[in-house]
């Protein structure tokens, strides 16, 4: 009889969504899109990227900023949308806001779907 002691438990396939790599970004997207319906998890898709930036292969961390800046880029085009409410255009610019995130979301999926790097992470546009 050979006892070697505890045993650390296997990792579940479930846990993987938190390592750095293309299912944590492919999450942090999906968070983003959701949050058109539950505001709050953009909150936890920008504070994923937080965390595993500067972690993981070259082609990743260019999704991370990429996700990073379309949270804040959107929180300022929603403030200024905000703002011009006033002037009855703000509607035209939560709209527009929307769309871009959405584009943003799609084109970060398409590309960590095929485990490629975003071309220009820290652009504006899409």
């Amino acid at each position: 009889m050979s006892d070697n002691g505890p045993q650390a438990p296997l990792p579940r396939e479930t846990d993987r969504w938190l390592e750095p790599g293309k299912i944590n970004v492919q999450v942090i997207y999906v968070l983003y899109l959701v949050a058109f319906a539950v505001g709050i998890t953009a909150i936890i898709g920008v504070v994923i990227a937080y965390l595993n930036r500067g972690k993981g292969a070259p082609w990743v961390q260019t999704h991370y900023t990429w996700a990073i800046r379309t949270f804040w880029i959107a929180v300022l085009f929603s403030v200024i949308s905000a703002l011009l409410m006033v002037l009855l255009i703000g509607f035209l610019g939560f709209i527009a806001t929307a769309v871009w995130i959405v584009v943003r979301c799609v084109v970060g999926l398409q590309r960590a779907a095929r485990e490629e790097p975003i071309s220009n992470p820290e652009s504006w546009m899409v």
